[in-house]
């Protein structure tokens, strides 16, 4: 998590009750707002996501394990 989210968590967690479901709510709606169905990725996430397809990575869905070994 970024500095500035973790001290804007401390600024949120030092609200009374109402003002901390008046603020969660209006995050809620920046982000809903900046992307309605949750397909863009942050910066970071973008590097994290980069890396990992180059890590030479196989998901296991995508192995033929019935022909491992075998010689066609």
């Amino acid at each position: 998590m970024s500095n500035i989210a973790l001290e804007a968590a401390r600024l949120l967690d030092a609200l009374p009750e109402d003002d901390k479901l008046f603020a969660y709510e209006f995050i809620k709606k920046l982000v809903l707002a900046w992307d309605p169905d949750f397909t863009k990725v942050t910066p970071e996430e973008a590097k994290r996501i980069e890396a990992a397809e180059n890590s030479g990575y196989v998901d296991a869905d995508e192995i033929d394990w019935e022909s491992i070994g075998i010689e066609k």
